[in-house]
C-alpha cells in the first residue's frame, strides 16, 4: 500500500532529494545587482567558466531565472547560501 501522504522532515527530506539528484538551484531575475556581478558571482560559488556564467546571467535577465547548477541537495545548498548571502535571489527546486 502506497504511504503518498506521509510527511518527511528535512533532514530525512535531503536524504531522499540527494539519492535522486534532483535539485536544481535557481537564480532569480533582480533590478539591483549588475550583469559582471552575477557572472563574477557564479564563476566564484558554482564553479562556472566565464563563458557559462554569461550565458546563466543572460537567460536570468531575459527569461527571469535560469538554472544555474543541478545536484546533490548536500552541493546545492551551501551554494544557494552563498549567493543569498551575497544578495542574489536563488531558490531550490
Amino acid at each position: 500500500m502506497c504511504n503518498c501522504d506521509k510527511k518527511y522532515s528535512n533532514k530525512e527530506s535531503d536524504v531522499l532529494s540527494d539519492r535522486l539528484n534532483r535539485n536544481t538551484l535557481l537564480l532569480h531575475n533582480d533590478d539591483f545587482h549588475t550583469f559582471d556581478f552575477v557572472v563574477d558571482a557564479l564563476v566564484e560559488v558554482c564553479d562556472h567558466d566565464a563563458g557559462q556564467a554569461e550565458q546563466c546571467a543572460y537567460i536570468t535577465h531575459y527569461k527571469g531565472k535560469c538554472d544555474v547548477k543541478k545536484g546533490r541537495m548536500s552541493i546545492i545548498r551551501p551554494m544557494r547560501d552563498r549567493l543569498v548571502e551575497m544578495g542574489l535571489k536563488v531558490t531550490i527546486v
